[in-house]
């Protein structure tokens, strides 16, 4: 009985040990090489498995990013006043949103609406930009509902382009809270 105990531990310990491999460039065995193997193609590469031969593939129709809820008024007049009539902003103030709503200003709106929000920025005072910006200080700035300037941030106004697919849905809320209280409070 001790002797055949024995011997399967050593028949064990046998077998761990062959399975162990010192050379970092080996994996050892593989059982299941399917995956290890698998054939992977590039994102633009040719693909064989599909007709139009793309790997790249269009994301299945009605289907949205995780995060996103998706904003269904376009950039038309009537929707920019649905906009100032039904959109609010979910956030609290405090001083965190207020100091990502400056950075999210400074990244993206700065450089034509100015530092001040007085539509002095780089690219217009600089002549690289012709069409003057919105001055954000401005009364009927000021007295636009958050949700107006929400929805240009979304969409765009005039030749201002949409900026819904680099901003997050909150950060735009922030934007719109930094302008708000910072920016507007503070020339008045």
């Amino acid at each position: 009985m001790k002797k055949t105990k024995f011997t399967y531990i050593l028949l064990i310990t046998i077998l761990m040990l062959s399975a162990c491999d010192k050379r970092s460039t080996e994996r050892g065995h593989s059982y299941l090489p399917d995956m290890e193997r698998s054939q992977a193609y590039d994102t633009y590469s040719e693909n064989p498995n599909f007709e139009d031969s793309m790997t790249l593939r269009m994301p299945v129709k009605g289907t949205i990013p995780r995060d996103m809820v998706p904003y269904h008024l376009v950039k038309t007049d009537e929707d920019l006043k649905i906009a100032g009539e039904t959109q609010f902003n979910p956030l609290k103030i405090s001083e965190e949103n207020l100091a990502i709503g400056k950075l999210q200003y400074d990244r993206f709106c700065s450089q034509c609406h100015g530092e001040k929000g007085d539509g002095q920025g780089f690219l217009y005072t600089s002549k690289k930009y012709a069409y003057p910006p919105t001055n954000l200080l401005l009364e009927k700035t000021v007295d636009r509902p958050e949700g107006e300037i929400y929805h240009i941030i979304n969409v765009g106004i005039k030749i201002m382009g949409a900026h819904a697919s680099q901003i997050s849905q909150e950060d735009r809320w922030r934007i719109v809270m930094y302008i708000r209280e910072d920016l507007q409070k503070s020339n008045n």
